[in-house]
């Protein structure tokens, strides 16, 4: 018998030596698992406490969940759209009621500080009052010009998918697991989920409360597993894929879904700029790289890694920024007061420790931070500035996905544009300056498919009437707004012609046509008709 074993361990001594999590809550968010094929244990972070062990799921479990959806699909798509959105705006009532039960479970799983836990909170009951408000507008039938006046009556309806399979990321686990869902079932739709494998308790906490809402159990369906077999197996089955990840692993999932012929919206990676002009508010502009920077230890796919600065503010800027930094509060605690928590895994920290490691090898100088931290948990590291980041450094131009943010400095604007704009992602950039309309002007001109000004990314991401995504490698299609639900429908148009066809009739000839609508169609043109 092993040491471990024979010797029990004392839970005040070892946080290791028992669950973090209620077992009865465990055993009963598990049962909305279809999960047939052993169980896997979870860990929290920051501490490395035993969070769960959980069922996971299979080929066979993935196929069982898409025939039950699809069956519920076809009952769900004829309940009308007023009562589907009702059930949105009892869940966003729900999630706001539920929100230190939700920030506590997304602070387990995922090692982050309070303040970005209810962040998730937060977006997901915007995203869910949204399109519970917009329901009728985005998705009841739209009248359009027919070809003739009178004669011709065009409509466009929106077809439900059928069935969405959702695979969403550990790093945002309450936000990313349900807020791209929400309007798939809206739209009419049926969802099989992945949630990843870090994080799933929490996406099954917000599913549960989406069932207390009223949406039909089996209209949205969850798998716990490895994307290798679970979400491969998921896109082999759905109608159309919902994924958010690494670019790597967003090509893989195109290749997949372009073999059969389905559609698909990616948020993938990117590199994110920051730019401060000349005129900015360094203060202002210090404590939002600060939150744009180390919000979630850098681990958000929108969080700057790469911060231009102008010339005329740089030295007063970097004294502002970096003071602030080494004021930041790191810690496994759960209270309010802690501005960044702990990498999600011993990969993101490797990758963060290689990063650092590699640049100051190179050249580049660490104005504060720049290196783990054990003491306060085995996946904390400091948030680091560093300068003198040049090309052959791998943080140059890979995301880094932490705690990390490279310095440079710019003489005007044009240069700042261009080398904000290198490289191959697109996803978030963000613009400081005291002439909001000088920053929009500046916004206009960067490769991102959102730019935030006088904010990280915060303003776009809680704005949901307007799209998110990325351009370039950074991903396909957008989540939020209009764009964030037709994604999940088909464009159905129907025309019914009256009283004439369009074609010769009563005796003319084609050639007697063709002159006919000819002159229909200059006189069309004169009235303004499109």
């Amino acid at each position: 018998m092993s040491e471990q074993t024979s010797i029990p361990a004392d839970p005040e001594l070892d946080p290791k030596a028992s669950y973090a999590t209620d077992q009865s809550v465990i055993r009963r968010l598990a049962g909305l698992l279809h999960a047939t094929a052993g169980t896997r244990t979870t860990y929290a972070p920051a501490t490395g406490q035993p969070i769960a062990d959980l069922p996971i799921s299979d080929q066979s479990d993935v196929q069982a969940a898409s025939r039950s959806a699809r069956k519920a699909q076809r009952a769900w798509k004829g309940t009308a759209i007023a009562d589907r959105a009702d059930i949105l705006l009892r869940y966003h009532d729900l999630v706001l009621e539920h929100r230190h039960e939700l920030s506590d479970l997304v602070q387990r799983e995922s090692g982050k500080a309070r303040k970005q836990a209810f962040e998730e909170v937060a977006h997901v009951a915007l995203t869910a009052r949204y399109y519970g408000r917009k329901a009728a507008e985005l998705l009841s039938p739209q009248r359009k010009l027919g070809m003739f006046p009178v004669l011709t009556r065009a409509e466009q309806r929106f077809v439900p998918k059928g069935l969405v399979g959702i695979i969403s990321p550990w790093n945002y686990p309450l936000s990313m697991a349900v807020a791209d869902g929400i309007p798939a079932v809206l739209a009419g739709n049926a969802v099989v989920h992945k949630p990843d494998s870090q994080t799933p308790l929490t996406a099954l906490r917000a599913v549960e409360l989406l069932y207390e809402a009223g949406l039909p159990r089996d209209v949205w369906q969850v798998v716990n597993g490895e994307g290798v077999t679970v979400g491969s197996e998921i896109i082999r089955n759905s109608d159309y894929i919902c994924f958010t990840g690494s670019t790597k692993t967003g090509r893989i999932v195109a290749k997949q879904a372009g073999e059969r012929l389905i559609g698909c919206s990616l948020e993938l990676g990117g590199k994110n700029p920051m730019l401060v002009l000349r005129d900015a508010d360094v203060h202002r502009a210090a404590e939002g790289a600060v939150r744009a920077c180390f919000a979630s230890a850098g681990q958000l796919c929108v969080s700057m890694e790469r911060l231009y600065v102008a010339d005329q503010v740089y030295d007063a800027f970097v004294s502002a920024f970096v003071g602030r930094v080494q004021k930041m509060r790191l810690s496994a605690g759960t209270g309010w007061d802690v501005d960044m928590g702990s990498l999600i895994s011993q990969a993101q920290l490797d990758t963060v420790s290689r990063h650092v490691d590699d640049a100051v090898a190179k050249g580049a100088k660490v104005l504060t931070g720049g290196k783990a931290r054990p003491d306060l948990g085995p996946l904390f590291y400091e948030p680091t500035v560093l300068e003198g980041v040049t090309p052959e450094m791998e943080c140059f131009d890979n995301e880094t996905f932490g705690p990390v943010i490279s310095l440079y400095r710019f003489a005007d604007e044009s240069e700042a544009i261009q080398r904000a704009n290198e490289g191959e992602y697109g996803l978030n950039a963000s613009v400081w300056t005291r002439d909001t309309r000088r920053g929009r002007i500046v916004a206009g001109q960067l490769i991102a498919g959102t730019v935030n000004v006088n904010e990280g990314y915060a303003a776009t991401f809680g704005s949901i009437d307007t799209p998110m995504g990325g351009m370039r490698a950074s991903g396909l299609g957008r989540r939020q707004g209009t764009e964030g639900i037709r994604r999940y429908v088909d464009p159905q148009a129907i025309a019914t012609q009256r009283l004439l066809p369009i074609a010769a009739s009563h005796g003319l000839s084609d050639e007697a046509y063709a002159d006919l609508m000819t002159t229909a169609l200059k006189i069309l043109k004169k009235l303004g008709r499109a």
